[in-house]
């Protein structure tokens, strides 16, 4: 199964006033990474960006100002986005956002179907929380400790090593199929029908030395000790 683990920046809150700036996404394939990631800075398109969103990204209006807008970056995105599912983290502000900027462009909104928030699996795996991005990286012990600011890339494979961990590592990903799983059973069992005793015992590992050592201690530790209730 495809997926493709992503993330956003924006102006602000509002995603019918503020616009996507920033979109990051890691491509995974049976929950393994195939090296295939998306990344862009989008033209705000005259809307500024808040004071708040800017402590939390720091992309200025000044960086973004020579930037694609965001109809000039969509056939790129949809080249890699498109027949996957689509994982994010608190998804409905992120899908939120992209639908606000497909609906300007005349597309139809993103089917909530492909979607799947690593918030609301966090929340029932969790129950006691917290649940935050880097919560879960200290939780599953990823190593977040580049991450100074928000950014869509690097949250993106933050995130992606988590929806990782969060679906049972990577050695889930590894899972046999059926008929696997029936030949790793047939081998296991002709291995053991097969091993049968052996035909002479195996020498013992203490010396007589070891074991007068041994013998001497228990001597010493008196009559109630619960060695004495074992045979040399």
């Amino acid at each position: 199964m495809r997926e493709i683990v992503f993330d956003t920046e924006t102006t602000g809150l509002d995603n019918q006033a503020d616009r996507v700036i920033e979109i990051g996404g890691v491509e995974l394939a049976n929950k393994f990474p195939t090296g295939r990631n998306f990344h862009v800075y989008i033209n705000a398109q005259g809307q500024k960006v808040h004071p708040e969103a800017l402590a939390v990204h720091g992309i200025t209006d000044e960086f973004l100002a020579d930037k694609p807008v965001f109809s000039e970056i969509i056939e790129e995105m949809s080249a890699l986005f498109d027949g996957a599912k689509l994982v994010a983290h608190n998804a409905n502000f992120d899908i939120g956002f992209i639908n606000a900027e497909y609906a300007r462009l005349g597309l139809p909104p993103i089917d909530p179907g492909r979607v799947i928030d690593t918030l609301a699996l966090a929340r029932r795996r969790h129950p006691m929380g917290p649940n935050s991005l880097d919560a879960l990286c200290k939780r599953y012990g990823i190593d977040n400790s580049h991450r100074t600011k928000h950014g869509a890339l690097l949250d993106a494979e933050l995130l992606a090593e988590v929806y990782i961990e969060m679906n049972g590592g990577r050695q889930a990903a590894l899972g046999l199929t059926e008929s696997d799983m029936g030949a790793s059973i047939e081998n296991r069992r002709s291995v053991t029908e097969s091993a049968g005793p052996r035909p002479s015992p195996l020498a013992p590992r203490l010396s007589d030395e070891e074991r007068a050592a041994h013998r001497k201690l228990r001597e010493g530790l008196g009559e109630k000790a619960l060695w004495n209730s074992y045979s040399d």
